[in-house]
């Protein structure tokens, strides 16, 4: 079943000026990996700092598979750095109510 993630980032005050185009370059590793479906991003009208990034994935096993990636140094990227650690996950899946 597919699963949808999001990733709720908040850029740091002092990130760099080209911190959203680091995050772009984070989600083009993102959609090459397998069982990836799409990605949306979206910014918080209060806070262009805030962004949210929405993604589907094949299966929760998919979306398994590209954390533990991401947790090695291959799969390693700079959001730690860019937001200072403000950022956080939560997976969702469809439901008929």
């Amino acid at each position: 079943m597919a699963v949808t993630s999001l990733l709720d980032i908040h850029l740091s005050p002092d990130a760099p000026a080209d911190a959203e185009a680091r995050v772009t370059s984070v989600l083009a590793q993102t959609r090459a990996r397998p069982g990836f479906l799409s990605a949306d991003v979206v910014r918080d009208l209060t806070d262009p700092r805030h962004l949210v990034v929405i993604e589907m994935w094949e299966s929760v096993e998919a979306d398994d598979a590209y954390r533990a990636w991401r947790a090695t140094p291959e799969g390693a990227n700079e959001l730690g750095e860019l937001t200072g650690g403000r950022v956080s996950l939560v997976r969702y899946e469809a439901t008929t109510i």
